[in-house]
């Protein structure tokens, strides 16, 4: 999309629209040219719910990966050493803050047709997605107990499951020379500038005690899939790995002092201005759902892909945009219509904000830095663009096809739980192996 993703101007090739999904999983799966499952149509098709959709079980995702003649088999063969890691989003990042910011107590919603329709939607408590047990909120501690309930409750809606990754791993370890291990990460979950910037440390430093336990370095490759605001870590984590001075780098840096282990931070901000924080490997992302909100620096990863469940729904010609109009978006969100409205509604101005003073004035900066944007009418005219592609990297449009008219928001999670579905696993695969790893 254009050069400014708030004025969009224009479409190039890094934008592509996928249709016909579930019809080219079908072929597939009755024994047609594995070529066609990653079949992209630069024209879009308005599609409507398919009921009888044919989806892919989890033992025929581990089949299909094996295929010999199946050319996305690429991605076993190829060396270098590849790393697999999936990073967690582990609650659906609706909207958390427009009240505090003031769209209801300043009465900024009155006047406006189906915006307190829109607003209950988004809140926690009358969305209909559950919280999690025991009141357990951010921020969330990375251990076996969070991820197990997180597992029981989620499933694979919106979740990279246990049962995903190994599966994942094994469908991809089954004939391989080298073994590509595949590493499930969860991250805080803190949806405000500081939390993001946290992680954004916290991955790194899980990154380099992977790549000494695996001895991975030059030449060797990072694959980090990343869910929903996760992938506005990852966005961090390219600016922070970009190479020469920055005087960016060095405030985000700064801020963090006294929110991080200082033997953490100091180790990184020495490594980072060399550029050897990755002992040489290169890391390669791909979003899933992830919010227009940072920029991104190509400069500092390997291969950059987003990929976004979405549904053309516009009359105006602009096919690769949302749609936001009011009151129609109250009617078509609850059945997930035009495809993942938690990615086109998590933008600025809807984050939540840090618990104690000290942490509110370090997000205070980062949003100086990062995102100046703020408060219910900014948010507003972000969400009224409909932005669904990041300036950097190839932007993948895809109709999941999980508008099936259900309403409730568990089966869907408003269209952000496609991604991670077991039945989407390989067609995900398919589509990152032919623009990552295939020659």
């Amino acid at each position: 999309v254009g050069d400014d993703v708030i004025e969009d101007v224009r479409v190039d090739d890094r934008v592509l629209v996928v249709t016909h999904l579930d019809f080219d999983l079908g072929r597939a799966l009755a024994g047609g040219d594995g070529h066609q499952l990653a079949e992209v149509h630069l024209e879009v098709e308005r599609l409507p719910p398919d009921d009888d959709r044919v989806g892919v079980e989890a033992r025929e995702v581990e089949q299909l990966l094996d295929e010999h003649r199946h050319p996305r088999r690429l991605l076993l063969e190829r060396r270098p050493q590849l790393l697999a890691l999936p990073l967690l989003q582990a609650i659906p990042e609706m909207v958390q803050r427009l009240d505090e910011a003031g769209g209801l107590k300043r009465g900024y919603s009155r006047g406006i047709p189906g915006m307190e329709a829109l607003l209950a939607l988004m809140r926690e408590g009358s969305n209909g997605l559950p919280a999690l047990p025991g009141g357990k909120k951010p921020p969330l501690v990375e251990n076996e107990a969070t991820t197990a309930l997180i597992d029981e409750q989620a499933g694979d809606a919106a979740n990279f499951t246990r049962a995903y990754v190994e599966l994942f791993q094994k469908a991809l370890n089954r004939n391989g020379s080298r073994p590509i291990v595949c590493t499930r990460l969860l991250w805080s979950c803190e949806h405000h500038h500081l939390g993001r910037a946290q992680a954004a440390i916290r991955l790194l430093t899980r990154l380099r005690s992977l790549l000494a336990k695996l001895q991975l370095g030059a030449g060797d490759r990072i694959l980090v899939k990343a869910h929903g605001q996760a992938g506005l870590v990852l966005a961090l984590v390219s600016n922070l790995l970009a190479p020469g001075q920055l005087s960016g780098r060095e405030t985000m840096v700064q801020t963090l002092k006294g929110h991080l282990p200082a033997g953490d931070l100091e180790e990184l901000d020495g490594l980072l201005s060399t550029g050897q924080v990755l002992n040489g490997a290169v890391l390669d992302v791909v979003t899933f759902g992830t919010p227009v909100r940072y920029g991104w620096d190509p400069s500092g990863i390997g291969k950059l892909l987003h990929i976004v469940n979405h549904r053309p729904m516009r009359s105006d010609g602009k096919q690769w945009l949302a749609k936001m109009e009011l009151p129609q978006i109250t009617m078509e969100m609850p059945i997930a219509w035009g495809g993942d409205y938690v990615q086109q509604l998590a933008v600025a101005g809807s984050d939540a904000v840090p618990a104690s003073p000290a942490a509110q004035a370090a997000n205070k900066a980062l949003w100086e830095l990062l995102e100046p944007y703020d408060g219910f009418e900014r948010w507003l005219e972000c969400a009224r663009k409909s932005v669904r592609c990041a300036n950097d990297g190839i932007c993948l449009l895809v109709d999941y096809k999980d508008s099936t008219g259900s309403t409730n928001a568990r089966d869907h999670v408003y269209g952000h739980a496609a991604y991670t579905r077991l039945n989407a696993m390989l067609f995900n695969t398919t589509e990152i192996v032919s623009r990552f790893y295939a020659p």
